[in-house]
């Protein structure tokens, strides 16, 4: 199993945009194979920052998720309210 952390800037106003997207693209993702849970979460300091914690039964998994056409069309409506691209980083469960 492994954790994926993406990490958001969103403009400043477009939360309520961002949350619309951010619901979607968990609808999306819960069908992705070897999905586990997500989770999404926000910045204490900085309302504007979001994160994302995906679990996946595998990197694969996460791999192909991330190279399909579902997950492309989301994030390309996305990016107009990003201030910074998004940042994806990948977390093994253990040693």
């Amino acid at each position: 199993m492994i954790t994926v952390l993406i990490e958001r800037h969103i403009a400043p106003g477009m939360g309520s945009t961002y949350n619309n997207f951010a619901r979607k693209m968990l609808q999306a993702t819960v069908s992705a194979p070897g999905f586990i849970s997500g989770e999404s979460l926000h910045g204490i300091e900085d309302q504007y920052v979001r994160y994302i914690l995906i679990k996946m039964q595998s990197r694969k998994n996460w791999q192909d998720w991330l190279a399909s056409p579902q997950r492309r069309e989301v994030v390309s409506l996305l990016s107009s309210i990003l201030v910074l691209p998004e940042k994806i980083t990948l977390l093994n469960h253990g040693n």
